[in-house]
């Protein structure tokens, strides 16, 4: 079997298949199906200071090859979740990255100074969330806010440092840019796009929140071709995701450029996905005589 553990800031993960904030709740209902230990980490929920409920239904849809999402970062609060999920998480023997969401740069960075008292392995800096009224993507979408508030975190954030970014804005590798030069340790892209589907019978949009956030395999091509930008202006590692649904889409993210990937729209229809991706990735270098998964990385040769 080929090498499948990958290193990303430090952190060294048992193969590159982690699951993506939003998708994997923190983790206790996908235990039922399979070990946790198989997948490389598990990226959590997204939480915030306080608890939030989130936004009023519906706000889920589903779209060609895709779902639009405005679920609002519904979670118990960072204390909550210090107090009463990761520790159950440290016993799985993979990777735990807390995602974290706020209001204000202030919020942020209580929240990245709290868990970096705690057991966590990495933090992901949350700042491209398109569904919540105020705050997330606000800080993620011009060159100055990802600097200011990455540069403002990682005063308090004693652990690796994941910036998490988003496609809504012109300039994916400025935006990239900016996050390494404000001291992120990593940046994982891609997060969902901005979309909306309308009741024709109605002519109401069918989330309450109007618009949500685009996932699934319909952007996959986007966060390649992002992935791949940004692969070329930074020196820190990727972490991809953006609609990988097979072992192929999970070699060709990691061809376009990225280290270690996120999936997550896929588990909801298919559970077992990372298991069968992770099985994919291993036949692929094998067949192909190649030792280790990290030798995939920025291989992609453009005309």
């Amino acid at each position: 079997m080929a090498d499948l553990s990958v290193n990303v800031a430090g952190v060294k993960f048992n193969n590159p298949l982690i699951a993506a904030s939003g998708t994997f709740g923190f983790g206790r209902e996908y235990g039922e199906f399979y070990p946790l230990e198989k997948l490389g980490g598990i990226s959590c929920k997204g939480i915030t200071l306080k608890r939030r409920d989130g936004n009023p239904p519906p706000r889920i849809a589903e779209t060609p090859s895709g779902i639009l999402n405005a679920v609002g970062l519904q979670n118990p609060g960072v204390d909550a979740f210090i107090n009463d999920d990761l520790p159950w998480l440290k016993q799985q023997n993979t990777v735990v990255i807390a995602n974290i969401a706020g209001n204000t740069v202030e919020e942020y960075c209580q929240m990245a100074e709290k868990l970096s008292d705690t057991d966590v392995d990495m933090i992901e800096l949350n700042i491209s969330c398109p569904n919540v009224k105020s705050g997330g993507v606000q800080f993620g979408t011009s060159c100055e806010s990802v600097e200011n508030i990455t540069s403002e975190v990682r005063k308090h954030c004693t652990k690796p440092l994941v910036v998490k970014l988003s496609p809504n804005v012109t300039d994916i590798a400025s935006i990239a840019q900016s996050a390494e030069a404000g001291g992120a340790d990593a940046v994982s892209m891609i997060n969902t796009l901005t979309g909306m589907k309308i009741d024709i019978n109605s002519r109401r949009p069918i989330i309450r929140n109007n618009t949500g956030g685009l996932s699934g395999a319909a952007v996959f091509p986007v966060a390649v071709r992002m992935v791949w930008q940004v692969s070329n202006a930074i020196k820190i590692p990727i972490i991809g995701m953006g609609g990988i649904t097979t072992w192929e889409d999970a070699v060709e993210m990691l061809i376009a450029g990225a280290s270690a990937l996120q999936i997550g729209t896929v588990l909801f229809s298919d559970p077992y996905a990372p298991i069968k991706i992770n099985e994919g990735i291993n036949k692929f270098l094998d067949d192909n005589g190649i030792k280790s998964v990290t030798e995939l990385t920025g291989t992609v040769k453009p005309w």
